[in-house]
C-alpha cells in the first residue's frame, strides 16, 4: 500500500534568532519547498503540518500540488503538530513521517525506505547513516495510527518507536541523509562551507 508522507514544518526554528531554517536556500530553493518536492516525486500523497503564525512558509509551497494542515496547537510541542497531521490522513494508510529541515534528504532515500516496506510491511522502518545512526524518514504500518494519534508533549514519535523497538528496521542512507538539520545560523555557515555543522 501506498503510504502518505506527512511533513512536519510547524516548528518555532527559535535557535535561528529571527532567521527561519525552512526558507534557508539549498539548491535553488527554499529548504520546505525543496523537501516538499522530493517528497512529491515519490508519487505519494504529501501533506504538510504547518503552523498558523508562519505565512511565508505557505507561500513556499505556492504551486505545489500538496495537502495542509494546520497545527493549531504547534506551541505544545512536537506531537501537537503530528497529531494535527495523522488526524488527517486516510484510516488505514501508513505513515513516512519526515522532517522539513533535513538539506540532504532526496527522492532516492524516500523511496528506498518505501520500498524496503512493501518488502515487509509490518516493520517500521527508519533512515539510518551508514554507522548505523538512526534519524529520518520514519514510515509507520498503518496498524500504529492510534498510537501515534496518543502521542503528547515534544517526544515526537520517539515513544511509539521505543515502544516497538523490536519492529524497527535501519534503511541506509548515505552519509549524513537521514541526519543532517541545522538550527542554528552558525550550523548554516559551518555547512555551506563544507566544514562540520556544529
Amino acid at each position: 500500500m501506498t503510504p502518505n508522507i506527512l511533513i512536519l514544518a510547524a516548528g518555532s526554528s527559535s535557535r535561528m534568532r529571527g532567521a527561519d531554517k525552512l526558507l534557508e536556500v539549498v539548491e535553488g530553493a527554499p529548504l520546505l519547498r525543496r523537501v516538499a518536492g522530493v517528497a512529491l516525486a515519490t508519487g505519494c500523497p504529501v501533506t504538510l503540518v504547518l503552523a498558523a503564525d508562519r505565512p511565508a512558509r505557505r507561500a513556499a509551497l505556492d504551486g505545489l500540488d500538496v495537502a495542509s494542515v494546520t497545527a493549531t496547537e504547534a506551541t505544545e510541542g512536537m506531537a501537537a503538530s503530528l497529531v494535527a497531521g495523522v488526524q488527517s490522513l486516510p484510516e488505514g494508510s501508513a505513515v513516512l513521517l519526515l522532517l522539513s529541515d533535513l538539506p540532504l534528504i532526496d527522492t532516492p532515500d524516500l523511496t528506498a525506505v518505501i520500498a524496503a516496506s512493501a518488502a515487509d510491511p509490518a516493520c517500521v522502518w527508519r533512515g539510518a547513516d551508514p554507522d548505523g545512526t538512526p534519524g529520518h524518514p520514519v514510515l509507520f504500518p498503518a496498524d500504529l495510527r492510534g498510537e501515534l494519534l496518543g502521542l503528547t508533549g515534544d517526544e515526537g514519535a520517539r515513544w511509539v518507536l521505543a515502544r516497538h523497538a523490536a519492529r524497527v528496521r535501519l534503511v541506509t542512507l548515505p552519509q549524513g541523509h537521514a541526519t543532517t538539520d541545522l538550527d542554528t545560523p552558525e550550523a548554516w555557515a559551518a555547512w555551506r562551507a563544507g566544514g562540520t555543522a556544529p
